[in-house]
């Protein structure tokens, strides 16, 4: 009993020295990818700082190009430091804008060079151009006006409809309505026949009308002709020819004055417009209604395409258990809205159940036993587990921590080879039993999208230990838009 005991306080003391380790080496991997002291550092004010941490990336065209270096209050704006690489070259005309990363309101900053042959911003220069996005309060209070004014609607149709008098009118309109279609259908019905009389002859026409047409071609031709000849004849000082040539004038002039009355109806229009007048005036007019209705267009933009971005996995797995004699099986999905960052959800069915521990305190009257002690009750039920996770990747290593199969989990992995090869720790399972679970599993991509899967669940319990191998599929969004449409509908 000592000697195990003893290897278990081996295992963990050695799992405590790995864990250490590989946070030794992200601690120096991120403090060696900061680049802190070097570049040049200029600031920026915004009117909302929410969502920004400071030592975050600065990016420019998505490529980190520096990170922020402070954050404090300046007057009623934050004023943010950002340090950027000295191979950047930023100028007078320089941008920044406030980008949002994920759904869960983080924000990163990206900036524009601006035009080059400017000025050069050098350090402590200001950035003076902030786009900044729309917050998440703003859009939910512009969906509280929308809902105010939709419940106004139904409040006034409610009143209208919603009363007797309404209830019948609508009742009325629907019989009228049925009536007429009745009527229609029947009409149709009845004169059938004369409407396939009616396209037959309109087929014939068409097909018959060439010659048709030729002749009218013939005859506008014949009557320029005769305008040339009488345009002729009122040259030479005919009488009659210069009456007709006159009544023609007449009309022309007549169209030339309903034209000049259009084109001056026309003109008051963009008078109008050019003076600012009106709606449209208003819009072509004021610069500040202008930018902000390309500030609205932006925001959208920007919130639809951080959405399109998010890339889905979908995972279906199953372990063979050899000591257990049980499979298990997963569903994974991660959402994934960035390459260095994603969310894990997850459905397992394990064939240990889900253990949990009951702690009764009893009270009793019986002399055969204590008047008070204490009982311990082990419940085992065949349920689900689910995990929630978040994951962010440093370089090779990938580091989980959040919610694994129902118990609170973190969790190291470990890609190689082009991230063809797997090594995953898992370690959960805090409280449902003495020791936690650690699970450590090898994973290797042989085929496109099938991994295959070995390793030991339960390291740390001598009694619960057990091995497995599995088989995993991992789709992503474009083997979905190739699987989806071959779904038959039901």
């Amino acid at each position: 009993m000592r000697l195990s005991r003893a290897t278990t306080a081996a295992k963990v003391g050695v799992f405590a020295v790995v864990l250490f380790g590989a946070g030794f080496f992200i601690y120096r991997f991120v403090n060696k990818s900061t680049g802190a002291g070097q570049g040049y550092v200029v600031y920026a004010l915004l009117r909302d700082a929410a969502g920004i941490a400071k030592h975050s990336q600065v990016r420019m065209a998505g490529i980190p190009v520096g990170s922020i270096a402070g954050i404090r209050l300046e007057g009623d704006k934050a004023r943010i430091d950002l340090r950027i690489n000295p191979d950047v070259p930023l100028y007078e005309d320089a941008s920044v804008t406030k980008v949002a990363s994920s759904l869960l309101g983080e924000y990163y900053l990206a900036v524009g060079a601006g035009t080059e042959g400017k000025r050069q911003l050098k350090e402590g220069d200001r950035i003076m151009l902030v786009i900044e996005a729309t917050s998440t309060d703003q859009l939910i209070r512009e969906l509280a006006d929308i809902a105010r004014d939709v419940k106004q609607v139904t409040s006034s149709l409610a009143q209208s409809v919603g009363t007797d008098q309404g209830r019948d009118d609508i009742k009325k309109t629907l019989k009228n309505l049925a009536e007429v279609t009745e009527a229609l259908n029947e009409t149709v019905r009845e004169n059938r026949q004369s409407v396939r009389d009616i396209l037959v002859q309109v087929d014939n026409i068409t097909k018959n009308g060439g010659p048709q047409i030729d002749k009218i071609l013939e005859n506008v031709r014949q009557t320029t002709q005769e305008i040339r000849e009488l345009t002729a004849k009122a040259e030479g000082g005919k009488p009659e020819s210069a009456g007709e040539i006159r009544q023609i004038v007449e009309k022309v002039n007549r169209a030339s004055n309903s034209l000049e009355s259009a084109l001056k109806n026309i003109d008051s229009v963009t008078g109008r417009l050019d003076r600012g007048e009106g709606t449209l005036g208003r819009l072509s007019k004021d610069e500040k209604l202008i930018n902000e209705v390309e500030g609205v267009a932006e925001n959208v933009g920007d919130f639809l395409g951080g959405i399109s971005r998010i890339q889905t996995v979908v995972g279906l797995r199953t372990d063979y258990q050899f000591l257990g004699n049980g499979v298990k099986s997963y569903v994974e999905l991660r959402l994934q809205p960035s390459e260095d960052k994603y969310y894990l959800i997850e459905v397992i069915n394990d064939p240990h159940g889900l253990t949990r521990y009951e702690q009764v305190d009893i009270d009793t009257t019986n002399p055969n036993s204590p008047p008070h002690y204490r009982e311990i009750h082990t419940v085992t039920s065949n349920q689900l587990r689910f995990s929630l996770q978040f994951a962010q990747s440093i370089g090779p290593f990938t580091g989980r921590w959040g919610i694994k199969e129902s118990t609170g989990g973190i969790g190291l992995d470990l890609l190689l080879f082009e991230k063809r090869f797997e090594l995953r720790q898992d370690l959960f399972g805090f409280g449902e039993v003495v020791l936690p679970r650690w699970r450590v599993s090898l994973g290797y991509e042989f085929i496109n999208r099938l991994w295959l899967l070995g390793g030991v669940d339960d390291m740390l319990s001598g009694s619960r230990r057990d091995y497995f191998v599995g088989a995993q599929l991992r789709f992503n969004d474009e083997d979905l838009k190739r699987i989806i449409p071959f779904v038959p509908a039901q």
